[in-house]
């Protein structure tokens, strides 16, 4: 299953265009653009159409405008994810804002989830029917109409005005010759209040793109500056916050300008502690020689004059035979 999957997982390379024609012709929707699901009943339909019966969709609003009422629908779905044990986390704060790259991301999701559950296949599944349920259901309904309704309608509109009179025709003619002059260009050059359909389309792809990369970039801006932070707290430990090294990191993060001689200066903070531990691990071994030298000193020292000593200290038995040894040589020999 594709409850947890990474941010480099190809889920996340699918394009907008591609999520849009698959929610579209999944629930028979007309959505233009990706962020007009962040309401959340798109996704518990979509929840609705691979686990049948799972999703109360009678608590599901099509219609909501509030984000008291877009919270209602993910506490929907949050609902369906725990009954179906899906560990995704849902983001509610960041989707009810309508921010195009969050969507985005929470439908690719979606899409890969759907995809991996029977292979994506929906079976003999009525959105319009479901949704008739919903609050605002069938409005949406009427409103998501299949297309060729309305090209019936048009060409019978277009029969219908065919068998006008001459007048009708010119009156006609003069209208549609005054919308083309209202529609041109000025000759000053000014800009025109109407668009022809594929520029707007194309001004509002292109209006799509940039909020995109913006939201990419302010994304990205967060995730470091969070980083970043993390690494102030852990630099102001009182343990470690007087070691050089990150002495030398402080330097940097609340440096003034992006100076490369910051780091430089860093750098040469690092270098110095380093030369400083060199001097001072040459000095502890030439004390340490000195301390062994000297105590190899006293060491033959005391033994000479442990030797010294004990020749001079006599047992009391060795006394005893020289002092008998004395009286004898002194003493006369007596005899009887």
């Amino acid at each position: 299953m594709a409850t947890n999957i990474g941010m480099m997982d190809s889920a996340y390379f699918v394009g907008r265009s591609e999520i849009l024609t698959w929610i579209n012709s999944t629930l028979h929707l007309n959505l233009s653009k990706v962020e007009e699901a962040c309401t959340g009943a798109v996704q518990c339909q979509l929840m609705d159409a691979v686990h049948p019966g799972m999703v109360p969709m009678h608590k599901v609003n099509f219609d909501a405008k509030n984000e008291y009422e877009m919270i209602q629908n993910y506490k929907v779905l949050q609902d369906v994810f725990n009954k179906l044990k899906i560990t995704k986390h849902i983001e509610v704060n960041k989707l009810i804002k309508g921010r195009p790259l969050d969507n985005l991301e929470f439908m690719q999701w979606m899409k890969r989830y759907c995809d991996c559950v029977n292979g994506g296949l929906i079976n003999s599944y009525n959105p319009l029917e479901r949704r008739e349920a919903c609050k605002g259901g069938k409005e949406l309904g009427k409103k998501s109409a299949p297309s060729q309704t309305s090209s019936k309608n048009s060409a019978s509109v277009t029969k219908h005005t065919t068998h006008n009179g001459r007048k009708t025709d010119a009156t006609h003619a003069n209208t549609a010759s005054q919308s083309v002059k209202a529609a041109r260009p000025s000759s000053s050059g000014g800009p025109t209040s109407v668009y022809p359909e594929a520029e707007r389309i194309m001004f509002e792809q292109k209006i799509t793109e940039l909020k995109l990369s913006v939201d990419s970039l302010e994304k990205e801006r967060d995730f470091y500056f969070a980083k970043l932070r993390d690494i102030e707290i852990l630099c102001q430990t009182p343990e470690i916050e007087k070691l050089p090294v990150v002495e030398a990191i402080k330097r940097i993060l609340y440096a003034a300008d992006d100076d490369a001689s910051v780091v430089a200066e860093a750098q040469a903070m690092i270098s110095d502690h380093h030369q400083q531990v060199g001097q001072l691990g040459a000095l502890s071994e030439e004390t340490e020689e000195k301390l062994k030298a000297d105590s190899q000193k006293r060491k033959s020292i005391i033994n000479v004059d442990v030797d010294a000593a004990a020749s001079n200290i006599s047992s009391p038995r060795q006394r005893f035979s020289e002092a008998s040894d004395v009286h004898c040589s002194g003493s006369p020999l007596v005899t009887f």
